[in-house]
């Protein structure tokens, strides 16, 4: 439940929807030769929107799609250990696709590339729901559901996992 006095809504449920799907498409279209791909959500919402993706690229696609989960503290400084919840031969020369809901400074994703570097990867792709321009680390995105501008200040709250307050929400 979002307690914070002045939220404003981005995307209400619908459009978060039409977002995630239109990125499905995108990642569907970049990547049409592939025979498999990998989609890597990291834990909390990135997961949540790795498996919106995934349900919507099995709608449209025959490709054999797999989901892992990538654990790590995102509140932490730094990352000397990062959890992958599914086989490394899943990744072995596939085309992976590291998924978060928030592209903020680009801590997270940096720190969460460092498994797969040591994976011979056919390729490593970047999806985000929000993407707020604000890198700190060399980190974009490939797939990007909205671009949103805003202050140091403001937050951004991406909810995937709650039906009442499904959506995108700035505070």
């Amino acid at each position: 439940m979002l307690d914070i006095k002045e939220v404003q809504l981005l995307l209400n449920p619908e459009q978060t929807k039409q977002k995630i799907r239109r990125m499905a498409f995108q990642i569907f279209e970049a990547n049409f030769k592939e025979k498999k791909l990998v989609i890597a959500g990291i834990n909390g919402q990135g997961y949540h929107l790795a498996e919106a993706i995934v349900n919507d690229l099995k709608e449209i696609s025959d490709k054999e799609i797999f989901l892992a989960k990538i654990i790590l503290d995102k509140q932490a400084e730094s990352q000397p250990e990062i959890q992958i919840e599914c086989e490394i031969d899943t990744f072995k020369k596939k085309t992976v696709i590291l998924v978060d809901d928030v592209l903020n400074t680009g801590r997270t994703l940096a720190y969460t590339f460092r498994p797969f570097m040591s994976i011979p990867l056919k390729r490593l792709q970047v999806a985000v729901l929000v993407d707020r321009d604000y890198l700190n680390f060399p980190v974009r995105a490939d797939y990007v559901g909205y671009n949103l501008a805003t202050t140091l200040n403001d937050h951004v709250k991406v909810i995937l996992d709650n039906k009442k307050e499904y959506g995108v929400y700035l505070y």
